[in-house]
């Protein structure tokens, strides 16, 4: 790895020098920042590049002034409490530009989209994107960041209890939704039902989430989507500001914690951040405490690098550390859960369930059998103005070690000790704009290995190799904005002295037509593609966290995907309409389906005195089907009232029925959230940008699961209502604190999620009600506490 650093090293100092003998001339971009209601200056605003991670701070005077590279631009103008301003520029010489802030009630839909290698404006970009920012996030409730993605439009989880959520994004997921974090893949066998993703929550500035296969740019895994997030984000030169947060649960007792600094003196940028969570056992109506869902995290990091005129060069390092138990739902005959522990008797010890006790629920030590994971991250990030163009280099190299701990005699065992180290590579140069042309090619790719450290191995020890070339381009001709490409890949997989080898095109074309400022119409076409994970090609064994005996097909090819995506939207002062609709097809798509005995029923595999139904991997044609709607209305004159609705449909089905079932499995329920909000228009006294929430989050009933070979069975609809309230508490116009506070579930209704692993764990006897149930009543408060020192 260090190997690989020294080299990108070399680049960046040559990157400089050939910058410095070209001499390109720099211009100054200055102005004032005030409100526009009032004309008040404002101090500390800041003014960002996304681009260039270059921003600077208004004085004392609401004067800012920053010099750069002559060019096109989005910036970025923020100050808190204020909305979001982007526009684009283009800055051939020295520029006067004042920006005029306001507490406008209907966000700025134009926002920055940086997933697509340039910075965008989302009205240029045709496919589907959701943007969250930390504020969101703020205002939220979740006990892990998918779970607080979860009600963005077309993505749902896949959970095992509060600690474990893995993404699904339009009814596709596990390997099909690549996870981005500071431009790095994220890896770290994200194959399995009960792993999620390492990624601090209480860290990220910001998420992206795009609903279309993006295999063109990021390869072969990102079939349904992207995530990409957003962690570290230099401040503005000058500046010095940070965070310290705090949130309390009452269900579990989550008790989280986070703080982060970042500074930025003439080009020298640096940030520190530290978290820790943990919760005990979770409760709801029918089952009670929830035994073993208990968890913790410490996590940290930070970063160090450059900004000069010839660019930026970042070194990031984050560290990422979680215990967790893994839910089994034992009971005994009176519906109590049990623990396994060891009996001393005359004879010897013996291993005995007994039921869990208060002390057990109420600790924040999980119990055997528990799973700890820990995942460290180093990322060299650079963009370096290469002649008229810019060069981008990224190299990182990650290691996911999961540990499994099983055996109640020999606590310290690792039943499973799977150790995954990744180098990631990706270097993209972007040509000169040239008449609304925008050209970008690229190389990216990753080389990995997998040792079996544990007693047992579900999946073998493996390497693979990844890499992949591609073209991307963008168009402006007046009101139409075109983008598409193409890519060629290469995937090489070896395990057991197996050697597998797949390759594929993947390529796209969109368009958006903005008919008037308020109208724009959006289409998409991308194919995509997927290879085999190693646990689908070569696992055989016993998954304990899904009460599974795995056994992988080596026959199985790439999945292919053809989508088309059709969206408008439209918004005036009062009210705002998004609508997106798709068509995937999908052929060969990859599923696990329950085996038959020899004499018809379920093969059941027996191992050390336990039993596992046997499950294999197998192929079949596969389509999906669906929308997403957004009406945001926020009538006059209450113009702090927001009534939003935002609806999810997906249908996917295979082509050919198996087993007497034509659905496809992991398929959400339709969802249609309705949230009423009240902004105050008006800052009263210490209070500014107060509101209130009321949410109904409606999940309709899972009539169409994938019943062939029992794998699902149908899912109840229900109704949550959840309630919040927010504002910032300032002085002097300086603001001291944010307060959120939020009740989910206020009517504790007992149900559980179409997607929940936990609805397929062990009938409680007393009650026959089968699996575990979602989490009930919940009340979170949050609190946040700003930092500046500019």
């Amino acid at each position: 790895m260090f190997r690989y650093l020294s080299i990108l090293f070399i680049s960046v100092f040559i990157g400089e020098g050939v910058y410095a003998m070209q001499a390109p001339k720099t211009v100054q971009v200055s102005g004032k920042i005030s409100d526009e209601a009032t004309g008040q200056i404002l101090q500390g605003a800041s003014i960002y590049f996304p681009e260039l991670k270059k921003g600077v701070v208004s004085n004392d005077k609401g004067i800012y002034q920053i010099n750069i590279k002559p060019g096109n631009y989005i910036i970025e103008v923020s100050y808190i409490g204020y909305s979001l301003q982007t526009i684009t520029l283009s800055i051939p010489t020295n520029l006067e530009k004042d920006f005029f802030l306001n507490h406008a009630v209907l966000e700025n839909t134009n926002v920055t989209v940086t997933s697509f290698l340039r910075t965008t404006s989302s009205k240029k970009t045709p496919t589907p994107i959701s943007i969250i920012k930390k504020e969101d996030f703020f205002k939220g409730v979740s006990t892990n960041l998918i779970d607080a993605l979860s009600k963005t439009p077309g993505v749902t989880q896949l959970s095992t209890g509060p600690a474990i959520s893995k993404p699904i994004i339009r009814g596709l997921g596990y390997n099909r939704v690549v996870v981005l974090n500071d431009g790095v893949k994220q890896e770290g066998q994200q194959w399995g039902d009960e792993h999620g993703i390492e990624i601090d929550e209480y860290n990220v500035a910001r998420t992206e989430v795009l609903k279309v296969p993006a295999s063109i740019i990021y390869g072969s895994e990102a079939l349904s989507g992207v995530i990409n997030i957003t962690s570290n984000v230099p401040v503005a030169e000058g500046a010095l500001r940070g965070n310290v947060f705090s949130n309390y649960q009452s269900n579990n007792n989550l008790q989280g914690y986070h703080f982060d600094i970042a500074g930025n003196k003439n080009g020298l940028v640096w940030g520190l951040n530290a978290s820790s969570k943990k919760a005990s056992d979770y409760k709801n109506k029918y089952d009670g405490y929830v035994y073993n869902s208990k968890f913790s995290e410490l996590n940290g990091g930070g970063f160090l690098g450059v900004e000069k005129d010839w660019g930026y060069s970042h070194l990031i390092i984050n560290k990422f550390s979680q215990k967790l138990g893994m839910i089994e739902g034992t009971r005994n005959n009176l519906g109590q859960f049990t623990k396994e522990t060891i009996m001393n008797g005359a004879s010897g010890n013996s291993i005995a369930e007994v039921p869990a006790t208060d002390a057990d629920f109420n600790s924040s030590t999980p119990n055997i059998p528990y799973q700890y994971i820990q995942h460290t991250k180093y990322i060299l990030d650079n963009s370096i103005n290469w002649g008229t163009g810019k060069l981008k280099a990224n190299i990182a190299y990650q290691r996911n070690q999961r540990q499994e701990f099983g055996n109640i005699e020999m606590p310290t065992e690792k039943s499973l000790y799977f150790d995954l180290g990744t180098l990631n590579y990706s270097f993209q140069y972007l040509l000169p704009e040239t008449n609304n042309w925008k050209h970008t090619i690229g190389v990216n790719g990753l080389q990995q290995e997998n040792k079996n450290k544990g007693v047992e191995a579900l999946i073998p020890e493996y390497k693979s190799v990844e890499t992949g070339l591609f073209f991307y381009t963008q168009k402006h001709i007046d009101k139409f904005n075109f983008s598409g490409g193409a890519r060629i890949d290469k995937k090489g997989i070896e395990f057991n002295g197996l050697q597998k080898n797949y390759g594929d095109i993947a390529g796209s074309f969109g368009l958006t037509y903005e008919a008037t400022n308020d109208l724009i119409f959006k289409f998409n076409i991308a194919r995509g593609y997927r290879a085999p994970n190693l646990s689908e090609l070569g696992s055989n064994g016993a998954h304990e966290g899904t009460n599974r005996y795995e056994y992988g097909n080596t026959n199985l090819e790439s999945e292919k995907s053809l989508q088309f995506d059709a969206g408008v939207e439209w918004s005036n002062e009062h009210i705002s309409f998004t609508g997106n609709a798709f068509y995937n097809n999908v052929t060969n798509y990859i599923f696990y389906q329950k085996l038959i005995g020899a004499h018809g029923g379920d093969s059941i595999i027996n191992k050390e005195g336990k039993d596992y139904y046997a499950f294999a991997y197998h192929q079949q044609d596969a389509k999906l089907i669906g929308a997403e709607f957004n009406l945001d209305i926020h009538p006059h004159p209450l113009d702090g009232l927001h009534i939003e609705n935002t609806v999810s449909i997906v249908n996917g089905t295979f082509k050919k029925a198996l087993a007497g079932s034509i659905n496809l499995p992991t398929i959400p329920s339709m969802r249609w959230i309705t949230e009423l909000r009240y902004e105050l228009p008006k800052n009263t006294g210490n209070l500014k940008n107060s509101y209130a929430s009321l949410q109904f989050d409606n999940v309709a009933a899972q009539n169409n699961p994938f019943t062939g070979y029992n794998t699902e069975t149908k899912t109840p609809g229900y109704t949550l209502i959840n309630i919040g309230a927010g504002t910032h508490i300032t002085n002097k116009g300086k603001q001291l604190f944010s307060i959120s506070l939020v009740a989910q579930n206020l009517t504790d209704i007992a149900y559980q999620s179409h997607l929940s692993r936990l609805k397929y764990t062990d009938e409680n006897i007393l009650t026959g009600r089968t699996g575990v149930f979602n989490m009930g009543r919940n009340y979170s408060l949050k609190i946040n506490v700003p930092l500046q020192f500019d």
